[in-house]
């Protein structure tokens, strides 16, 4: 029980370090930190007791994954800090930012594949708990739930819905489909949660996480699309900066972020460890 505690402790203090870092726009450290706090998550989750057996493992699996990504993360960063070299121009120039720009594109689509698996892991572990009968708690994350994934629709549709569909959609699909898990995920954990609010607090969190990972990718491979087809009434230059903002998504500093994603990983995780402590209503 000791060990069990001290892990969770370890992960809250490391989420705080980690949070701590972004704010001092240590993107490294933040990632480092970032990926103790999952790995002492895991271990306390884990280490949880046989009356949480049936959400324990969908749990660990989810939160392994997302240390995976962490891990990915951390790699990828440290490979662009140690790259060096200078601007090329022309037409050698532009096809080499184009070719770089697209790797990373990659990278962050290989990161959101594994962040749905990881999400997928969260949401079974959601779905395992028994429903605890508090049907005004349940109605209201639905509706929240409801909202959110209008809001999420409307503005991605307002935002990119100039950009072919198709290749939009073969572009963020692995966020996408994670974004739609973290937001059914939220819809259940009314009916699901104990009395504590941190089961839904947890998945609310993990949703705009979600929500806004999608987002941010959507926006990186909308610039380099437009860059890519200068003939699809985009007239695009190397040295023009292309705008990547995110309208009609909230813009908030990196560790907000942080803390939005570590903060809902954890509270998901213990939320739902102490939902699993209740009798079924039923």
């Amino acid at each position: 029980m000791r060990l069990s505690l001290g892990l969770l402790l370890a992960s809250v203090v490391s989420g705080l370090f980690s949070v701590s870092a972004a704010l001092l726009a240590m993107p490294g450290a933040a990632l480092q930190y970032g990926l103790a706090m999952l790995i002492a998550l895991l271990g306390y989750v884990a280490m949880g007791g046989r009356d949480v057996r049936r959400v324990r493992w969908p749990l660990v699996a989810g939160i392994g994954l997302l240390a995976v990504v962490a891990a990915m993360k951390l790699f990828w960063h440290q490979e662009q800090v140690g790259e060096a070299g200078g601007l090329t121009y022309g037409q050698v120039g532009r096809t080499a930012m184009l070719a770089r720009w697209r790797e990373m594109i990659d990278q962050e689509r290989l990161a959101t594949l594994g962040l749905l698996l990881g999400v997928s892991g969260l949401a079974a572990g959601v779905l395992a708990l028994p429903a605890h009968g508090r049907r005004w708690r349940g109605i209201a994350t639905t509706v929240l739930a409801l909202l959110l994934l209008a809001w999420f629709g409307l503005s991605f549709a307002r935002r990119f819905g100039r950009y072919p569909l198709l290749d939009l959609l073969g572009a963020v699909w692995p966020a996408l489909l994670g974004a739609l898990l973290a937001i059914g995920a939220l819809a259940l954990s009314g009916w699901r949660a104990d009395r504590h609010w941190l089961l839904p607090v947890g998945t609310l969190l993990l949703s705009l996480w979600v929500t806004r990972t999608c987002s941010d990718l959507a926006t990186a491979w909308s610039g380099w699309w437009m860059v890519a087809n200068p003939d699809d009434h985009a007239f695009l230059e190397v040295g023009v900066r292309v705008s990547t903002s995110t309208e009609g998504f909230p813009q908030v500093s990196r560790a907000v972020e942080a803390a939005i994603t570590l903060a809902g990983t954890g509270l998901v995780a213990v939320g739902a460890l102490r939902s699993s402590h209740e009798p079924d209503a039923g």
